[in-house]
This record gives C-alpha cells, structure tokens and sequence, in this order.
C-alpha cells in the first residue's frame, strides 16, 4: 500500500498518529501552524486546493507535494499561500 492510500489516523497503542503523505485538510493546516511560523487555516489551504495545488485522489494532502507547489508557486509569482 502506497502512504497516500494509508488512512492518516491510526491507533497504535492507543496513540493518534498522522501520515504527512496522506492530511485532511484540518490536520494538515494544524501540522503546519504548529511546525511554521505563521498560522495556516483550512479556509487557506482550501484557496491552495482551489488555486491548484495538488492532492490525492481522496482529497487528502500529501505534506511534500503541497511544499513542492509551494516552491513551484512562488518562484512563478502565485499566492504560494500567503
């Protein structure tokens, strides 16, 4: 099984665990306010997925696709999701 085919919640000794190949949109804009500087909201990550960024085919986010679009975005002038 592929990581974006792993579900990101798991129990595991009764301990959550996320799988950064494959974030909801509500752990992802969580994951990256509490690692990042500046507070991500699901409302901009949205903007993101509207804007193009990519995800899975089940609406997930994959951490290392979205930072490469970022990348991508703001060496071409995007929003990159500021």
């Amino acid at each position: 099984m592929t990581p974006e085919h792993v579900p990101s919640s798991e129990h595991a000794q009764g301990m959550s665990r996320l799988n950064p190949a494959a974030l909801g949109v509500a752990d992802a804009a969580r994951v990256l306010t509490r690692m990042g500087g500046k507070p991500v909201t699901e409302e901009m990550l949205r903007a993101d997925i509207d804007a193009g960024a990519p995800t899975n085919a089940n609406g997930t986010i994959n951490l290392v696709h979205y930072a490469a679009w970022l990348v991508k975005e703001m060496s071409v002038g995007g929003a990159g999701g500021d």
